[in-house]
């Protein structure tokens, strides 16, 4: 189980990614498809073709770290709740990637309204 502080955002690539690549290969895409930072401490998501693995980069304390997850039975669904990042990536909440973790499809869970703070006008 990952513990994450409030002020981590997850950004997950909605495009399958190779699982053979490695810290540089995976920062690259966090760059150019996610728009991100690999260095800003989020965490970035990325699943495979098959979608029975998931791999997670992230910045800890001094240098990037991948967490791993493959699936004996099963696949992680993409969610279709969050917001889009450009057209390869989407940004999820922390309770949603719990979720997804566990293999709930989010796609088909009924989301009940809730308070949402107003976006500051432009100055």
């Amino acid at each position: 189980m990952l513990s994450l502080p409030p002020s981590v955002r997850i950004f997950m690539s909605r495009e399958p990614v190779d699982m053979r690549k490695g810290f540089d290969s995976l920062a690259q895409l966090v760059r150019s498809h996610l728009a991100g930072d690999p260095l800003s401490g989020h965490l970035f998501v990325f699943r495979s073709k098959r979608g029975d693995r998931l791999k997670l980069l992230y910045w800890d304390s001094g240098g990037l770290a991948i967490w791993y997850k493959r699936l004996e039975v099963g696949v992680f669904s993409i969610p279709t709740v969050g917001t889009s990042i450009g057209e390869h990536g989407l940004e999820i909440k922390a309770g949603d990637f719990a979720l997804l973790l566990e293999g709930i499809d989010l796609s088909n869970a009924k989301r009940q309204k809730r308070y949402q703070r107003p976006e500051a006008a432009p100055a």
